[in-house]
């Protein structure tokens, strides 16, 4: 697969563009680039479909915005509304996200409804229930988000002495030598990839977001029950802030679905997509 690119008035989104037929946008998260969906661009291609995935602002190939605040959700919707018009998709088209693309899949599954005709979330629940309803599991899980706010020391404490805290933090998890640290070690890229967090969680942040609208299109969640830094709370009770048709699926599976459980999200989604045309 090769890269291509859109360039904007401030920014330039590389992406894969890949197949044939109903469009999927894909949308990665922390610390990943659209490399991350690799194994199962494929499998939806080879079933006649066209995936989209791009590298969010700040990762992968993709430019590096200037300032924290450039990192906001908003104008990260903004980049895949711009992505989708830029090749001239029109139709509503499927969307499935994983970790941070998971939580901006969310926002545009609610925010942009005529866009997007299926959401399937990966790993991340509905942004209400996460805040609301993940328990003190979830609070204990999410210990990282609170790290990753403290501008250099965290860049620092996750990356000195060959990655040591970054390994520890993922359990040295094989995407770290193949993709993350090669993608991380690149000047300004492992700040950008924590000004994710910093410019959507910052407790000083006290811009007011409008309400999330209940979104009414079909969503899918999948949850893999090892995982190490998300509740089962958070996905499960995501149905509370919806007025369409929700479930959730449940693998023996740690946070990188997309590349441990590829077969299993592949099956998922091929069931839930054949449901929706019965």
């Amino acid at each position: 697969m090769k890269r291509k690119y859109m360039t904007t008035s401030d920014q330039t989104i590389t992406y894969y563009d890949e197949g044939q037929g109903e469009p999927i946008f894909m949308l990665h998260g922390f610390p990943d680039s659209a490399d991350v969906w690799r194994k199962l661009i494929p499998m939806f291609v080879n079933q006649g479909y066209r995936v989209i995935a791009p590298d969010m602002r700040g990762f992968g190939q993709s430019s590096i915005p200037e300032n924290v605040g450039d990192f906001s959700i908003q104008f990260i919707m903004a980049d895949i509304l711009k992505l989708k018009k830029f090749l001239n998709i029109d139709q509503p088209a499927k969307l499935i996200a994983h970790d941070w693309g998971a939580n901006i899949g969310w926002m545009l599954a609610s925010f942009y409804q005529s866009e997007f005709e299926s959401y399937i979330a990966i790993s991340v629940g509905h942004p209400y229930s996460y805040a609301k309803d993940g328990g003190f599991e979830q609070q204990k899980k999410g210990w990282y988000t609170m790290a990753f706010l403290f501008e250099g020391l965290a860049e620092e404490l996750f990356s000195q002495n060959n990655w040591a805290g970054l390994r520890t933090f993922t359990q040295n998890h094989p995407e770290l030598d193949s993709h993350w640290i090669p993608d991380l070690s690149r000047e300004g890229r492992f700040t950008a990839a924590l000004n994710l967090y910093r410019a959507n969680l910052e407790p000083h942040n006290n811009s007011q977001t409008p309400d999330i609208p209940q979104s009414q299109i079909p969503i899918l969640g999948i949850y893999g029950t090892n995982d190490l830094y998300l509740s089962e709370a958070q996905m499960k009770n995501s149905s509370k802030y919806l007025d369409g048709e929700f479930d959730y699926v449940t693998v023996k599976g740690g946070h990188w679905l997309p590349i441990d459980e590829p077969e299993f999200i592949f099956d998922q989604a091929t069931k839930f997509y054949n449901h929706q045309t019965k």
